[in-house]
């Protein structure tokens, strides 16, 4: 069975999406859609801005998205998801991509979120780190150790076995640092991110976009989308937008997520959208899963 699978943000890269619109006429015109519904011209920082204009939460976001889906959407014949997912933001891309959003709605969506989460990231100065070479257990057990002493620090995104990314309060996340290199992680990196996604941190950002998700049209997905929150597959649309909403505030548990896939046939995975970051984790999750890009 093929798997599409979206990226989330931290893929995205000055130059992305601009072999696509200067070539293909449908990746032109989703672009320029794009330009327009947003109001301003995103293909020109895509294209050719900074990477610091890029890691703007408010662009990050929906460029991924344009990517991704878009990249997807002019494969043409060779596009038949029979499953999909995405990481984090990814998510919504994947719901577009089974046709439980459409193109438009699918980055208003995105377009709300990431404004919504740049205003809690601005509310309050907080973080994430990336933790190497100790179980979901270890990382887990200090995550409560250092919660207990007064701070937020949660496990954000289950990555791959080995590898977890951590979120919380700047000096909840200091702290914990230190005590999972004292606990044998081989690295414990504090990533440079806005803030704390994926932790109780979101809070704001989630009563405006569960706002936003309630406006907006959903379908049943002509195949099933694998959510971050519970790593299973979902058709009903009620499901799929009360997911999206607790995603914020919940972990991705992406390790799941491609167990589950595998575990119900997928075959072959295609990662759609900038990087390869999802095919590194999907062949760590799955020595003899078949992870490529878009051929």
């Amino acid at each position: 069975m093929r798997a599409f699978v979206f990226p989330g943000q931290g893929a995205q890269f000055v130059g992305m999406g601009k072999d696509l619109y200067e070539n293909n006429a449908l990746a032109k015109e989703l672009f320029e859609k794009a330009n327009d519904i947003l109001g301003y011209r995103i293909t020109d920082i895509m294209f050719d801005g900074t990477d610091e204009d890029l890691r703007q939460t408010r662009v990050t976001q929906p460029a991924v998205f344009l990517h991704s889906v878009i990249s997807a959407l002019c494969m043409g014949d060779d596009f038949q998801p029979e499953m999909t997912a995405g990481h984090s933001l990814g998510e919504f891309s994947a719901l577009v991509a089974a046709g439980a959003l459409s193109f438009e709605d699918g980055l208003k969506l995105v377009y709300a979120r990431a404004m919504a989460m740049q205003k809690a990231c601005e509310a309050q100065p907080s973080t994430m780190a990336a933790i190497i070479g100790l179980s979901d257990e270890q990382v887990e057990a200090i995550c409560d150790e250092v919660t207990r002493q007064g701070e937020i620090v949660v496990a954000a995104n289950y990555n791959c076995p080995g590898q977890i990314v951590i979120s919380g309060t700047m000096e909840g996340i200091e702290k914990a640092c230190e005590l999972m290199k004292a606990a044998g992680a081989k690295r414990a990196l504090p990533l440079k991110v806005g803030g704390a996604f994926h932790s109780p941190l979101m809070n704001p950002a989630k009563v405006e976009l569960e706002k936003a998700i309630e406006e907006t049209e959903f379908h049943t997905p002509k195949c099933p989308v694998y959510q971050n929150v519970d790593a299973l597959p979902h058709t009903s649309a009620a499901e799929i937008k009360a997911n999206l909403v607790a995603q914020l505030t919940a972990s991705v548990r992406w390790t799941q997520t491609v167990k589950n896939m595998v575990n119900d046939g997928a075959n072959d995975f295609t990662e759609c959208g900038p990087g390869a970051v999802l095919q590194g984790l999907i062949k760590k999750i799955d020595k003899e899963a078949n992870a490529h890009g878009i051929i």
